[in-house]
């Protein structure tokens, strides 16, 4: 059952087409990406979707919904977490989690969805006050606090260190099992293959494939594809993590 279908999407700025009649649909529950090079779409395909940004052309509809025709009916389903989030000074994180569910005439428990992201210690703390990696664990409480149906993550791990990185894959995970369909972009070959049931591949405003990971790589090797076989038991990565330790940093 699709919860995202997207039918022959675009996006026109000065002529040219950003998002060039792309069409998908995501299954829910599943974690889908959406990979490609700077200036492919992605983030612009995301706004779309999310109803920031007009729809120029093409169709959208979310768990039934027409994304264009009911955009404030789309945003109390969706929750999202952009690549920069920013939140109100001086307001502490549990009074944020409780001012954005009210928002949505929800009401909600801060203490448990920070325990969740591993930041209840930090319930009376400022967003400016925290870490690269605590905002963005923090951002995604934020998003979810409504209980969306569909969550949107745009490139979540950049800058982030291997344990903020790696910890946030589990919080991904995590809400994915409570049945939430997670749509993510990343420059991050090995998040994709870790996190995500399937991906579309842009490039100059277009999917040029899309699959499962495992699929992508046996289409590629069928196509003859080969290079230098040097299989490692472990990487530079494993070695930082086992070196330092997985727990998070403050």
């Amino acid at each position: 059952m699709s919860i995202l279908t997207v039918k022959n999407l675009k996006k026109v700025y000065d002529g040219v087409n950003v998002v060039d009649g792309i069409s998908f649909s995501v299954k829910k529950g599943e974690v889908f990406g959406i990979l490609g090079p700077n200036g492919a779409g992605k983030t612009t395909t995301l706004e779309m979707l999310e109803a920031i940004r007009e729809i120029d052309g093409g169709e959208a509809t979310i768990d039934g919904v027409d994304v264009s025709k009911n955009p404030y009916e789309v945003r109390r389903i969706i929750g999202v977490q952009p690549q920069s989030p920013s939140f109100q000074d001086k307001t502490k994180l549990y009074e944020i989690l409780e001012m954005f569910a009210s928002a949505y005439g929800e009401k909600v428990n801060p203490d448990e969805l920070l325990d969740e992201v591993q930041l209840l210690e930090k319930r009376n703390s400022y967003v400016e006050n925290l870490s690269g990696g605590q905002k963005q664990r923090f951002s995604i409480a934020a998003a979810l606090a409504h209980k969306p149906k569909i969550f949107f993550l745009d490139e979540p791990t950049t800058g982030l260190d291997p344990q903020a990185r790696r910890n946030l894959w589990d919080l991904i995970r995590e809400v994915q099992s409570k049945g939430v369909t997670v749509i993510i972009t990343t420059h991050y070959m090995d998040e994709a293959e870790v996190l995500c049931d399937r991906i579309a591949v842009m490039d100059s405003g277009k999917i040029i494939a899309l699959d499962t990971p495992k699929n992508l790589i046996k289409q590629l090797l069928s196509r003859g594809f080969k290079k230098r076989q040097h299989v490692e038991q472990a990487n530079l990565e494993d070695v930082f993590l086992d070196l330092t330790g997985k727990e998070l940093r403050s």
